[in-house]
């Protein structure tokens, strides 16, 4: 069987809404296309072995980035960690590495490049790994077209062009390599000029986004990102309505075979954090019909016990905070809804329905958005023993330049202890990050003295981050002001040290 469309992919494929090349897998069939999965090839054979695709190649690492996935962020192997039980099978820089072996085996295959290792290198960007600028990711892969973020608009009309034999220009949330600059394009500084100057990149930093059109020269030629189109609740229904089996392979992931995802989007906008610029940064919530539809067909599975594992999106509560007016900070927004009403009235619901013993909220809340109501209401009756929220740290000035100053730790500890629930909370913190000095870092772990359930991760700079430009160029991009970063290996284990010592 020749297959229309064939995915690489660096991850273990399961038939499940929580993954993403499932549900492009399943849309792709319900539009008529036949769809093949090579799941974590490692060598340049294993893309061989379902032939060659009428169409295309669609390949991604997966939902993590190869590098991340690969290393610590002291740069150390995790294959090579003794302690560490890791078992993945991506090759670094994995969707360079499979567009590179298609292209060699297939070479007038078009290749369809995607998912969050290839949205964030789509222009030049600063890569921790070698510590250098390098080029947009569509130049090493050779790939046809990048699709950033969600893409499942995206892929529908890349098949549909490339089964016409059209060209790959003009289709909303991709990105393509041009000779031309066509009108009405956002022109970012040049790759030139952000390798020779960490101000322009600074400056480029903040004119990214997902919402324009935007372009970026390189040499004689041009990166073009078309903005990214609407996406509504009606196309999120349709999506994860879809007849998933949810069988899930691999055990270590099966903690969320019975996941629930109510939205997409997040509106935090963490300095640290992708999310804007993957899954973008306004909500986009499924309606409360669909999402109980799902719930009830899981009910039907033989396999299902009547718990929900997970109920949210990238930030459980923010479901219902959908507006779409304008193009300015939702959180910080005076009018945008944040009373939770419609959520509370979803968790009701879906608690209630016959054959579901639990709905859980495992993945973790906003604690500086979440009213008393809805603490309350979360703890009683979807908080299995912890509820995780993530302070990332305690210092004024830190917490500004991760854009996460609002809020009060310690009068959310004091509510959430006043309610005698029996639950317990756990907390993320993050030391290393551009602003935090030992100073800081020994504030932190003097915060957290006496505190249980605590996570620390030192800061890893990804691509694309406000918070990895300031890393890169020691400046805050917003200010134009000076920061101190932690650049050596040395003291970046000693803010860990120091802070791990007060919880262990």
């Amino acid at each position: 069987m020749q297959y229309d469309i064939i995915f690489l992919l660096g991850e273990v494929f399961f038939d499940h809404p929580m993954s993403g090349v499932a549900i492009l897998k399943r849309l792709l069939e319900k539009k008529g296309y036949t769809v093949g999965v090579i799941e974590q090839p490692t060598k340049e054979e294993d893309i061989i072995s379902l032939g060659q695709p009428k169409l295309f190649f669609g390949i991604t690492s997966g939902a993590i980035d190869s590098m991340v996935r690969n290393y610590t962020p002291l740069k150390r192997s995790r294959a090579e960690d003794e302690y560490n039980d890791y078992d993945e099978n991506v090759p670094d820089r994995a969707v360079t590495v499979f567009s590179n072996w298609a292209r060699k085996n297939f070479k007038e295959t078009p290749i369809v490049i995607g998912g969050t290792e290839a949205t964030l290198r789509r222009f030049t960007h600063f890569d921790y790994w070698q510590n250098r600028l390098r080029k947009s990711i569509l130049l090493d892969s050779r790939a046809n077209i990048l699709v950033y973020g969600n893409g499942e608009k995206q892929i529908l009309e890349v098949a549909q062009r490339i089964k016409d034999k059209k060209e790959l220009n003009n289709i909303e949330g991709t990105c393509i390599i041009s000779r031309e600059l066509p009108e009405d394009f956002q022109l970012l500084p040049t790759e030139e000029e952000v390798i020779d100057s960490k101000e322009q990149f600074c400056k480029m930093q903040i004119m990214i986004n997902n919402h324009q059109n935007i372009a970026q020269q390189t040499g004689k030629r041009y990166i073009l990102q078309y903005k990214s189109p609407k996406y509504t609740s009606k196309d999120l229904d349709e999506y994860y309505e879809m007849p998933f089996t949810r069988k899930i392979p691999v055990e270590h992931l099966r903690s969320f075979e019975f996941s629930i995802v109510t939205h997409r989007g997040c509106i935090g906008n963490c300095n640290f954090c992708a999310l804007r610029l993957i899954q973008g940064d306004k909500i986009i919530s499924r309606s409360e019909e669909s999402i109980l539809k799902e719930i009830k067909q899981m009910i039907r599975l033989p396999y299902f016990k009547g718990n929900i594992d997970d109920f949210g999106g990238p930030s459980a509560n923010m479901y219902g905070m959908d507006c779409h007016k304008c193009h300015n900070d939702c959180i910080k927004c005076e009018n945008l809804d944040k009373s939770h009403t419609r959520l509370l009235n979803l968790l009701t619901k879906a608690r209630k329905l016959p054959g579901i013993k639990n709905v859980y909220i495992r993945s973790g809340i906003r604690y500086d958005l979440a009213p008393k109501a809805y603490i309350k209401e979360i703890v009683q009756h979807h908080t299995y023993d912890t509820l995780r929220i993530a302070p990332e740290h305690v210092n004024q000035t830190v917490l500004k330049l991760m854009n996460k100053e609002d809020g009060s730790m310690n009068e959310f500890i004091e509510y959430f202890n006043s309610l005698n629930s029996g639950k317990e909370l756990s907390f993320y913190f993050i030391t290393g990050h551009p602003g935090s000095s030992m100073k800081e870092a020994k504030k932190l772990a003097n915060a957290l003295k006496g505190m249980e359930n605590v996570s620390l991760q030192l800061f890893t700079p990804t691509p694309m981050t406000v918070s990895t430009c300031m890393y890169y160029t020691s400046i805050d991009p917003f200010t134009n002001q000076k920061i101190y970063v932690p650049y050596t290996y040395s003291e970046k284990k000693e803010q860990k040290r120091v802070v791990l010592d007060v919880l262990y």
